[in-house]
């Protein structure tokens, strides 16, 4: 059979199929809107005419095994068939202008939840219709016989309708429920890849560079406890002095520090004269909640020399002298001040060191290191804190002031320090925890977001949100939490759930304004936890008692909204103006990368 080259690229048509086809005059609008783009294409069918033509041989064998093209062309009237576009109206009467065969076909679903419910009215409706024309047909005798047919047919349709819905439930189709668990899934995983990233970034303290600021700080402030030991008047019935260590606290001696290790806190225990033993007693109605009261004794009585000491370090307070936290504290700080100056010559070639004080709170040993001693180049500040030893790791030290600005206060009065108690409660739950335990991941995190939240707050809500959710009160929830629940529920993949779980305790506690002291006056500690007799028979001490009604209300408002909206308000102060300067690389490290290996 002959062929000739269509007008379409690329497409060859059998002679025949034109031959048959019936020519169809168009108007002469259709004409002038077609007629440009029908000369292109004739120009497309010449260049193209050379390529057709050594095809032609082996059309005659294609059409046979291509019998979809011609009936397309002729469906088209003389289109383009299956490839290229559609040419104009043709002799066939098509269209001007075919379908694309580049766009895409649209897919439609069958939508379960209207499609049976439409088939079950049908059939309905065609019963009912039958039998209507049945029962006119025979009569009412037959009608009357025809109707309870019609009520068993009704049922029949109801029941394969919902029949076949819970199939078409049970087979996988889509859920509510199932969809909405899918959304929580991925919401709670794009939350946790939002605080795994935020605790990464900004909170995660390199081991490395921790260890070496923890370590120069140990030397540092052991020169100056040597030289205030050594330097200060020898212990008699007269003066204070210095027992000659110094006890590591808080949060970076217990690894939940964040951002960088440039704030450390250290004890450093003093000695009464020869003789002297402290007898510390609760200040019930004196002061606030959790206030202590130091007593002297004297093991041979109260002698006459002892009064230059009482007259120097203690007030009258009720008819009785009690060491005064305000009288000691100065003398440390005046103490340290005097032996500061052997100390900077001594270490003038590691750090410049200096010593500052407030009133009411305790000296703050700034350095700063040089630059060929220390590699992470890190300034720090230390806070020195004098302490009476009670005695099982107990320590009574000044009470800090309940604000920025608030006055000092009262001299008499002192509070307790359990913060060897409590690295002995963490050490145990890290032995009874998982491995991958995240509990102290989720205090990080939590003062993270405490962090971030106070820099969009005013005043004087942001000091007071600052205090009540202190890193104290986060770490007193903590352990509360901990000991409620099986410590296996802590394990890493359970992040968010846990942090989930202390944020919701907390807004709790501070709903019912009560968080009570975790060591003081609890009797329901685990046998394993070793807690002196002293701690248990005092009075428990609620934590938020110094705050009023609305502030914690508000505190717990802004908690949960923190907890809520915690990615946008992670991504909203991540910009570069929020977050610190990066840490100077440690000059070790990088020695130590060079290196070549097998060195």
């Amino acid at each position: 059979m002959a062929t000739q080259p269509s007008r379409d690229v690329g497409i060859q048509r059998p002679s025949a199929l034109h031959q048959n086809t019936p020519a169809v005059s168009c108007c002469s609008e259709q004409a002038m809107e077609t007629g440009s783009l029908a000369a292109e294409r004739r120009r497309q069918a010449g260049r193209c005419a050379a390529s057709a033509v050594p095809a032609a041989a082996a059309a005659g064998q294609g059409a046979a095994a291509r019998p979809a093209l011609g009936a397309a062309g002729a469906e088209e009237g003389g289109g383009g068939g299956g490839g290229g576009r559609s040419p104009p109206a043709g002799p066939g009467g098509g269209h001007p202008r075919g379908p694309s065969p580049r766009r895409a076909v649209p897919v439609y679903s069958l939508n379960v939840r209207v499609f049976w419910p439409l088939v079950t009215g049908l059939c309905t409706a065609l019963l009912c219709l039958y039998q209507a024309l049945r029962g006119g047909a025979a009569g009412e005798g037959a009608a009357e016989v025809g109707s309870v047919p019609l009520l068993k047919g009704s049922a029949l349709l109801l029941l394969g309708c919902l029949l076949a819905r819970c199939c078409g439930a049970a087979g996988g189709g889509p859920r509510p429920g199932g969809v909405r668990a899918a959304a929580a899934a991925a919401a709670a995983g794009s939350r946790r890849s939002v605080l795994e990233s935020f605790y990464g970034r900004q909170l995660r303290l390199s081991p490395h560079v921790l260890g070496h600021s923890k370590a120069h700080v140990g030397r540092v402030v052991a020169e100056l406890v040597r030289a205030a030991k050594a330097q200060g008047l020898q212990p008699g019935p007269l003066a204070l002095s210095l027992r000659g260590d110094f006890v590591r606290i808080g949060s970076a001696y217990e690894q939940h520090k964040v951002r960088s290790p440039d704030c450390f806190d250290i004890l450093v225990p003093l000695r009464l004269p020869p003789r002297l033993e402290p007898q510390p007693r609760c200040a019930e109605g004196l002061g606030r909640r959790g206030a202590f009261l130091c007593g002297l004794r004297a093991r041979a009585g109260w002698p006459r020399r002892y009064r230059p000491f009482a007259e120097g370090f203690c007030v009258e307070l009720q008819g009785r002298s009690y060491l005064s936290s305000g009288l000691v504290l100065r003398w440390f700080q005046g103490h340290l001040q005097r032996c500061l100056g052997a100390v900077r010559y001594r270490l003038q070639e590691r750090c410049r060191i200096s010593l500052s004080a407030c009133p009411g709170r305790p000296p703050t040993l700034h350095i700063l290191p040089c630059s060929d001693y220390v590699c992470c180049h890190i300034s720090m500040a230390v806070r020195l804190i004098p302490a009476i030893p009670l005695g099982d790791a107990l320590y009574l030290t000044a009470l800090p002031p309940e604000g920025p600005q608030a006055p000092p206060a009262p001299e008499a009065l002192w509070g307790l320090n359990a913060s060897r108690q409590e690295q002995r409660l963490l050490s145990w739950l890290k032995e009874q925890a998982p491995a991958s335990s995240c509990h102290l991941k989720c205090l990080q995190i939590l003062k993270g977001l405490r962090d971030l939240r106070g820099q969009g707050l005013e005043e004087p809500f942001c000091s007071q949100w600052g205090r009540v959710l202190s890193s104290y009160v986060l770490k007193t929830a903590l352990f509360s939490l901990l000991l409620q629940g099986p410590l296996e529920a802590w394990d890493e993949r359970f992040l968010v759930e846990r942090l989930e779980d202390l944020v919701l305790y907390l807004r709790n506690c501070l709903r019912k304004q009560v968080l009570m002291h975790f060591f003081l006056g609890n009797t329901s500690l685990p046998e394993a936890v070793a807690v002196p007799r002293f701690l248990k028979e005092a009075a428990p001490v609620n934590l938020l008692a110094a705050f009023d009604g609305p502030t914690l209300d508000l505190a717990a408002f802004q908690l949960i909204n923190t907890w809520i909206q915690a990615p946008h308000i992670i991504r909203m102060y991540s910009s570069p103006r929020y977050l610190r300067p990066a840490l100077t690389p440690c000059r070790h490290v990088a020695e130590a990368r060079q290196e070549p290996p097998g060195e």
